[in-house]
């Protein structure tokens, strides 16, 4: 009866990488706190559920302010049928978690994914703390509750504090302020509401100012870009990815990508979407670490 009920309420299914407690799953609830969130175990599950309509959308990372690009989600994007209805900028705080009652001199090892533990090096020196690797940090978070690890801590969000019943012994221990993740959201559907940025993924012949000439376009038109980043595809020919202000629905974005189309050899709108800037919110038991150092 429960389960019918909830198919009743029509609940939207929003895809993402990795365990419940992942960065990617608060950016997911932070685009849609009615949406229900699904762990997928990989990406390309992630894009094949929404194709088949298993999921209604998906969240997935493009590119973090310190780690750069994300070489597979963008790989994915050259060739895929879904369309960006929207972006989350999303904030990454490291959190220090450990199990109800564990006092912080308690705790020898630390795990986390590495480049998590990497992040937050001068945290773990400076505490004599042990990095111990582990896939993902909702993993770990999950790992340290069901083993109770009582001498270990693990680096996570919030979200996972919460929903592994564990204690936040010391927030934003990476110590890096622009720690910063940009999500795009996809759907099978083109947005309908009016966005104010829009992405597009193209290729250009293998010439001297072949470019210059696509950007040139965008330049004339007074149009502000906010991202541009090249991978070779599996031809070895370079895709483009390119965002910038403005909506397809004016007459002068409309026309500038026209000609970009006729100009380059291989083009793709994306989208034309709303970007949000989001924040870590889900309250959870947090004590100070020591004198707060």
């Amino acid at each position: 009866n429960e389960s019918k009920n909830l198919q009743h309420k029509d609940f939207k299914l929003i895809a993402f990488r990795g365990e419940h407690g992942a960065y990617d799953e608060v950016a997911a609830r932070d685009w849609d706190p009615a949406a229900i969130a699904i762990p997928c175990p990989e990406l390309q599950g992630v894009f094949d559920g929404v194709m088949s309509g298993a999921y209604d959308c998906a969240i997935v990372p493009v590119e973090n302010t310190l780690g750069g690009v994300i070489a597979e989600v963008n790989r994915l994007m050259i060739d895929t049928e879904l369309r960006v209805i929207g972006a989350v900028e999303l904030p990454i705080r490291f959190n220090l978690m450990v199990l109800p009652g564990t006092e912080h001199r308690e705790i020898r090892d630390v795990y986390s994914h590495p480049q998590v533990l990497a992040q937050c090096r001068q945290f773990l020196l400076r505490h004599k703390l042990e990095p111990v690797p582990y896939p993902d940090t909702a993993g770990a978070a999950r790992m340290l509750a069901e083993k109770k690890l009582k001498s270990a801590g693990a680096i996570g969000s919030r979200l996972s504090a919460e929903l592994y019943n564990l204690d936040i012994v010391k927030e934003d221990i990476g110590g890096l302020d622009k720690n910063t993740t940009r999500y795009l959201v996809l759907s099978r559907d083109v947005q309908e509401e009016d966005g104010h940025k829009c992405s597009v993924v193209f290729s250009t012949e293998h010439k001297a100012g072949t470019l210059y000439e696509v950007l040139e376009i965008f330049a004339r038109e007074g149009l502000n870009l906010t991202r541009i980043e090249s991978m070779p595809d599996e031809r070895d020919v370079y895709v483009f990815f390119l965002d910038f202000m403005g909506t397809d629905r004016d007459e002068r974005v409309a026309m500038a990508l026209k000609e970009v189309e006729a100009t380059t050899t291989r083009f793709k709108l994306l989208g034309c979407y709303r970007e949000k800037k989001a924040s870590e919110q889900w309250p959870v038991i947090s004590r100070d670490w020591g004198n707060g150092k």
